[in-house]
């Protein structure tokens, strides 16, 4: 399909028209920019798309799903692991809906749980604001850069372990990875911030749609723990980890595991999909002892949210074979689609 204007597609704007005939599906695709459109099934079905939010979750759930504080109270309800946690309010905010868990409150709470503890806006996604603070100052200063963006944040306990995301369709699992946080290995001659720019580039050339952020005060936080900044030269073959988040969105790199996640790993991101009202969805999962591979018991793992639109533009271009699952994974996707509810 011709665009007005010469731009370059989103990679699932690419995937869906690539894969649209397969599936027997005529797509209109909004002209001038190419991040929309609506998809024509031949029984009479008519879905739309936005970006990698498609017509397949229904809205009230996937309202939730986008809310970690009210996901995580229906998941424990349902008996999931959730990491213990607690939101708090923006001071205006907390005054509008008569809270006392203000900023100052935070400290109390984050002192009660024991430093470190995660922070952590309750509506953005991508690893977006997601930060682990040591001390009360360095808590309050990430709590004033996520009340720019969100009136409501989450912190929680820390409980650090292996970070998979599971992907679930209609009751079965068409892909799971495990997740690992930006990070650099030196060459024992450029700085930090050189070898990050090499990895910005290497993304670029991949369609890796991924943007590092070089002023991410969490990236320079995380520096001065280890004794680094940007200007700082790593000795060759020395890694370092940048942030605390493994989001592929920040930056975080993939490992497939779909073929060996354990079946009660399975049977449980299969389950909290259902019980949380979707057909598809990222369940992610952060086990603490041991790896996925081995049967989930009740001390050993917990959720760190669902995603009721996962989007796989950065696993995607992890190598041939992650292409390979993602392509079969979208063709059932759209298929799945052009069920009449």
């Amino acid at each position: 399909m011709k665009l007005a204007k010469k731009r370059k597609l989103p990679y699932i704007t690419k995937l869906i028209l690539k894969l649209a005939p397969k599936a027997g599906v005529k797509v209109v695709l909004e002209p001038e920019w190419g991040f929309a459109g609506r998809l024509i099934y031949p029984n009479g079905v008519i879905r739309l798309f936005r970006g990698h939010i498609i017509d397949m979750n229904h809205l009230g759930s996937s309202s939730i799903a986008k809310d970690k504080d009210y996901a995580k109270f229906f998941m424990a309800q349902k008996g999931y692991n959730v990491a213990e946690g607690q939101t708090v309010f923006e001071d205006s905010w907390a005054e509008t809906v008569k809270s006392s868990r203000d900023i100052f409150y935070a400290s109390t709470y984050a002192e009660r749980l024991g430093y470190p503890v995660i922070v952590k806006p309750n509506s953005k996604s991508q690893g977006i604001g997601v930060t682990l603070v040591s001390n009360k100052k360095e808590l309050t200063d990430a709590l004033r850069d996520i009340f720019k963006e969100d009136r409501v944040a989450i912190i929680e306990r820390y409980l650090p372990g292996k970070d998979y995301r599971v992907v679930v369709l209609d009751g079965k699992i068409i892909s799971a990875y495990e997740r690992t946080p930006l990070s650099v290995i030196g060459d024992g001659r450029n700085s930090i911030l050189y070898l990050l720019e090499k990895k910005q580039k290497s993304f670029i050339s991949l369609d890796r749609d991924t943007k590092l952020d070089f002023d991410d005060k969490r990236i320079k936080v995380k520096l001065k723990k280890q004794g680094f900044t940007l200007k700082s030269i790593l000795q060759k073959d020395q890694k370092i980890f940048l942030l605390d988040n493994a989001n592929l969105s920040a930056g975080g790199e993939s490992i497939d595991i779909t073929g060996i996640i354990h079946s009660g790993f399975q049977k449980l991101a299969i389950n909290l999909t259902r019980d949380m009202g979707l057909r598809f969805a990222g369940v992610d999962i952060m086990v603490t002892k041991g790896d996925i591979t081995e049967s989930p018991k009740k001390d050993n793992h917990y959720i760190i949210e669902i995603n009721s639109a996962p989007g796989l533009g950065h696993y995607i271009t992890s190598g041939s074979k992650q292409k390979k699952i993602v392509e079969d994974m979208y063709l059932k996707v759209l298929k799945a689609m052009g069920k009449k509810d």
